[in-house]
């Protein structure tokens, strides 16, 4: 072998080995950022997992502070009577899944067959319409729903608006033909408010958000139907 031949298989494996090493540096280097990418991604997922379950702790220790001061002052707390108070009888209340159109007799309606699909209600604010057979199946689960009408004042919306974001198992939208301005729903339970600040507002959700009525406690409030 002459000594140029040697000294060209020598560079060949020389680069070899140099295009060996770069692959494992490039191999490293993906790794890691993979692992940069993971971490900061479950490390997002749990701090907002944290602040929405810490808004909706604060959320209920406001609303056990309104309960404990309406109770100071003889006034119905939570765990009592709501004044304006709606109830169905919830054994007349069917809950069969259906796909066929449910005309209800009351509006919003608070209970029925409905479709097999829940409204997702993790807190959710929707700016249209929703469907009454999905958003019966989420009172089924547990949720309050807040509907209004095109004369809620805006600033009594943002404020519901902000409750309900901070309240899992509760779900906002807009409501026309509903008789009341401003109305709050659950299973076999309504009731209609004179604004975001009326009392009634946070007796109603501390006493119905997953409260004794509903028929499928703890039942999945995501992974339903969402806006369109």
């Amino acid at each position: 072998m002459s000594h140029e031949s040697h000294d060209r298989k020598t560079r060949i494996e020389q680069m070899r080995n140099a295009d060996r090493a770069r692959d494992r540096r490039n191999r490293v280097l993906a790794i890691s950022l993979s692992a940069v990418v993971v971490a900061g991604l479950v490390a997002f997922g749990s701090y907002t997992l944290l602040d929405k379950s810490e808004a909706s702790a604060d959320q209920k220790s406001a609303d056990a502070k309104v309960s404990e001061q309406q109770g100071a002052d003889g006034k119905d707390t939570a765990a009592g009577a709501i004044e304006g108070e709606k109830t169905w009888d919830a054994k007349k209340l069917t809950r069969n899944h259906v796909t066929k159109t449910v005309t209800y007799p009351m509006k919003p309606p608070v209970g029925g067959d409905h479709n097999p699909v829940w409204m997702n209600c993790d807190g959710e604010v929707y700016k249209k319409a929703i469907p009454d057979m999905n958003a019966v199946h989420s009172l089924e689960h547990g949720s309050v729903w807040v509907t209004y009408t095109d004369k809620a004042p805006a600033a009594d919306l943002d404020k519901l608006a902000e409750r309900v974001e901070k309240t899992p198992y509760s779900l906002m939208s807009p409501y026309e033909d509903q008789a009341g301005t401003i109305m709050l729903s659950a299973w076999g339970k309504q009731v209609t408010v004179d604004g975001a600040d009326d009392p009634r507002v946070a007796q109603f959700f501390s006493k119905y958000v997953q409260g004794p009525q509903t028929p499928e406690p703890g039942a999945a409030c995501t992974g339903g139907r969402g806006a369109e």
